[in-house]
């Protein structure tokens, strides 16, 4: 199959790397800098089997470069990047095609954060998206390397449509397969994608608040509460919403939900810290890295804001989650405050305990990005 993959970040050089390496074509977008080292060094990925070094790949620095004198046609296009870049890939993809006379192939996300899917299907049509979820941890330790942290090589996969099948949905999945991908397709996009959001809340917003690894901030009891309640405020969205949580792997979410809403907290914690040990450990978030990197953007928007602005128009309280998402959002347009959360978990604590005395779904605003 002939892929584009749009996003040459970690998971479109994860996925693109290993369709290439199964012989398949693949064309990856990423920036100028990134598109010169891979035409001259090539892809290294890099796993617990070995380093693979990927050659027969190849890189464009736009979308139109990869549309230019294209033949044949795309059978899948791959979105990989941040959620906050959606708007602006999505845009310069149907530019792209039309330029160069074709139809733009079906898409596949696998991003982070609510809301991709539905971008995308509003523009190209919800029968031509399948809404995708990865969980392998993967580093970039430098442009053109790819460390995969943990070989969990699972992709969950719905088309947007549900008990429909896309152009080239079928013959992806076999591809993804062959690749050495386990490719779950679940029946309920929602389902699939509320269950990402899960793995990706816990330890995210903290983290780069506190500016501090999960691993170090687990240690405070006061935080991981703080992490069970932000959940259980997500898992009260889904329920008014009635959306229900798959198992994905690692995480089997159809028996923690009960768990996490009914256990007290004490139990909780002892099954929390050691599966974000496991998870994250040291490594840093996606949320603190791009704070860190000084980007004005941030994909709180499509996690926990997404949350809040779900849970007001259903009339769920979610002051932590209201408190992630304001502190993040302050933290973006005033890196200079940084230092006052920083380390601070006290700081955090009483701020959500001021929120939730404050009645904040009453007097609360929506987050927009």
């Amino acid at each position: 199959m002939n892929f584009l993959i749009i996003g040459a970040g970690a998971i479109g050089c994860l996925v693109g790397g290993k369709l290439a390496l199964r012989g398949h074509a693949v064309t990856l977008v990423g920036r100028p800098h990134f598109a010169q080292i891979v035409r001259e060094q090539g892809l290294l990925l890099s796993d617990d089997t070995g380093d693979y070094q990927i050659r027969n790949i190849t890189v464009a620095s736009s979308v139109a470069e990869a549309f230019a004198d294209k033949a044949p046609a795309y059978d899948l296009a791959i979105f990989t990047v941040k959620a906050y870049d959606t708007a602006s890939a999505l845009a310069e993809f149907i530019e792209a095609t039309q330029k160069a006379g074709v139809q733009p192939p079906v898409v596949l996300s696998l991003q982070n954060g609510i809301g991709n899917e539905e971008e995308l299907a509003a523009a190209l049509g919800a029968a031509n998206v399948i809404a995708g979820s990865i969980g392998t941890p993967v580093s970039v330790p430098r442009p053109g390397v790819i460390q995969i942290d943990k070989a969990h090589y699972t992709i969950g996969v719905c088309p947007w449509q549900p008990h429909t099948s896309p152009t080239g949905f079928e013959g992806a999945k076999q591809a993804l397969s062959e690749a050495g991908f386990v490719v779950k397709h679940f029946p309920d996009p929602y389902g699939l994608k509320w269950s990402k959001l899960l793995m990706n809340m816990v330890g995210n917003a903290t983290s780069a608040i506190l500016d501090e690894a999960p691993r170090d901030m687990f240690m405070d009891v006061e935080i991981i509460d703080l992490e069970i309640q932000s959940m259980r405020e997500a898992l009260a969205v889904m329920r008014a919403l009635k959306i229900a949580p798959v198992n994905f792997d690692p995480y089997p979410f159809k028996i923690l939900t009960p768990m996490i809403r009914f256990l007290p907290k004490l139990f909780i914690r002892r099954f929390m810290k050691p599966k974000s040990d496991d998870a994250r450990g040291i490594k840093m978030p996606s949320l603190n890295i791009d704070l860190s990197m000084g980007k004005t953007r941030s994909e709180i928007y499509w996690l926990n804001a997404v949350i809040v602005r779900l849970g007001q128009e259903n009339g769920v309280p979610t002051p932590v989650n209201q408190v992630y998402t304001n502190t993040l959002i302050d933290l973006v347009k005033n890196p200079q405050n940084w230092a006052l959360w920083k380390h601070n978990h006290k700081r955090l604590v009483d701020a959500v305990m001021s929120q939730i005395q404050a009645r904040p779904q009453q007097s609360a605003s929506t987050p927009q990005p």
